[in-house]
């Protein structure tokens, strides 16, 4: 418990640091990546502690995009409601938009819930380019962040710490929400609701109460969102920020508390890293969270914890061989994929097949990749991917190997242990 106390205030003063030690244009990727986190974990408590998966908490997050637009054009950031507590109109909005929505969506369970929130999330999506006056059809609506408290907020920096503070007290309020009888109550309807039901307690209030706290700080992450851009448009209901909550939820892990927002803040960071460089970076995406599917199902924030638990136990100079092994693993399987998928992005490309078509008789010419020619006809070059796979699949089964010797070493343990040679009388 001290361990991940002293982690937490750690990436707490990372967070406050960051200002001094990135660009202005990696702040505004951190600014994305809080946002992000926020977003995750609001969804989290939805799916991951209550068991109701939602295809549709875009509508929230854009309600409460659009709250904290229409309230800071009406109030000028000034008066009640200054422009460092804009977030509230977007929790208000995202509240009660979510308490409608959820007492319609929780009618049903399962199948049935997860398609009435995809539903309710095209719906609106739809219907906001069509409603100028709320939405402002395709060009969204502009708003200006006024000065308040003494601060101008103009820079970049200043809407960081905003977000930062915003993002640091939601994050709070949802992990003191898993503490409350509420909170556990929630983790029973992930668990059976029968029995819930069975017990006496109103099973559809309690669903439309939590899915409609959840969409309450998805509203807090839309409005922080407003408050960075200074805009909203009908893309914040777009079914692909949906999937991206669904995505990075399941990629960090839903059995830890901040296994969302860890998730999401990677991704994010991924997507801005990559997209630059390469058009199949959502691909790359996809890629990933498969494999974290079929062979991480408690996603990279549970790998953390198994990592931890072998450090505990074999100690840090038994397991350091085979955490090497891994990563080791892990880079070159990462090297064959991006080499095979730029490869043949390049290969199936317009401009390579107008090449093609140029030149019918002539051989298939060189890729560029890496700075280097490629020649897709050439045996030597599909023997690069070849030969990084098969590294990797070496270094797979030498992982694999270390792991069942930590394992055979646990049972000779056991075994020799002194309560196993001299057992207790109460036990004899």
């Amino acid at each position: 418990m001290k361990k991940t106390f002293y982690c937490c205030v750690t990436g707490v003063l990372l967070l406050v640091a960051l200002p001094m030690l990135l660009s202005q244009g990696l702040l505004n990727a951190a600014i994305q990546m809080l946002i992000a986190a926020l977003f995750a974990s609001a969804y989290n408590l939805l799916c991951g502690q209550a068991g109701m998966l939602s295809f549709g908490h875009a509508a929230y997050f854009g309600v409460g995009a659009f709250a904290t637009v229409h309230a800071m054009n009406a109030i000028g950031g000034a008066g009640l409601l200054p422009t460092p507590l804009m977030p509230l109109a977007g929790a208000g909005g995202g509240l009660i938009f979510g308490g409608i929505a959820g007492w319609f969506a929780t009618q049903r369970s399962g199948t049935y819930f997860a398609m009435i929130t995809l539903a309710i999330a095209e719906l609106v999506h739809s219907l906001a380019p069509h409603l100028k006056t709320i939405f402002g059809g395709e060009a969204g609506i502009s708003t200006m962040r006024m000065p308040a408290m003494g601060l101008d907020f103009g820079s970049t920096t200043q809407v960081y710490y905003l977000t930062l503070a915003w993002v640091l007290l939601a994050m709070a309020l949802l992990y003191l929400y898993t503490r409350t009888p509420l909170g556990r109550l929630t983790l029973g309807l992930r668990e059976n609701r029968h029995r819930l039901q069975f017990l006496g307690y109103n099973v559809h209030g309690l669903s439309t109460l939590v899915f409609a706290i959840s969409a309450m700080f998805s509203g807090i992450a839309g409005s922080l969102q407003v408050l960075s851009n200074e805009s909203a448009n009908y893309v914040v209901f777009d079914p692909s920020l949906s999937a991206a909550a669904v995505l990075n939820t399941y990629i960090g892990g839903v059995q830890v508390f901040l296994g969302p927002a860890f998730g999401a803040a990677l991704m994010t960071f991924f997507g801005y890293a990559i997209s630059d460089l390469t058009r199949s970076w959502l691909l790359y995406q996809g890629i990933l969270f498969v494999l974290v599917m079929m062979f991480m199902p408690t996603g990279l924030s549970g790998l953390i914890s198994v990592a931890a638990r072998l450090c505990e136990r074999h100690g840090l100079g038994r397991v350091l061989p085979l955490f090497l092994t891994g990563i080791v693993c892990v880079m070159l399987a990462t090297a064959g994929v991006t080499f095979t998928i730029e490869l043949l992005q390049r290969l199936f490309s317009q401009e390579y097949r107008s090449l093609l078509q140029a030149h019918p008789d002539a051989a298939w010419p060189a890729v560029m990749l890496l700075d280097q020619p490629w020649r897709p006809g050439s045996p030597l070059t599909w023997c690069v991917p070849a030969l990084l796979f098969g590294a990797a699949l070496w270094c797979y089964r030498r992982c694999r190997h270390q792991l069942q010797m930590l394992s055979i070493d646990d049972s000779q343990s056991a075994i020799t242990s002194p309560a196993a040679i001299h057992p207790s009388k109460d036990a004899a």
